[in-house]
């Protein structure tokens, strides 16, 4: 699945943990926000991930999950490309 992920943390610390995690599921688009391609057990295990660094009070994290024809159909303005599956090789 193709998800943006976008956050607004007010503390750096929690702002940095979330912004390290997601690192490892996507890719960042902008300050805050991240595009990832993912199945379903993986944004399930970031999920995991993420609850244990938010503040539920305080913090918020979206999860916009698009579907294949929302993905064609986004559009840009400005620098950047549309985050795609990379190629995996396994040896």
């Amino acid at each position: 699945m193709f998800l943006v992920v976008t956050y607004d943390i007010i503390d750096d610390k929690r702002r940095s943990r979330v912004a390290k995690t997601m690192e490892d599921y996507g890719t960042r688009v902008q300050y805050s926000v991240f595009e990832c391609n993912l199945d379903e057990d993986i944004f399930e295990e970031m999920l995991a991930a993420l609850t244990g660094h938010i503040d539920h009070e305080k913090d918020s994290i979206r999860f916009y999950i698009l579907c294949k024809g929302c993905v064609t159909s986004v559009k840009m303005l400005g620098k950047g490309e549309l985050t795609e599956d990379e190629d995996v090789y396994i040896l």
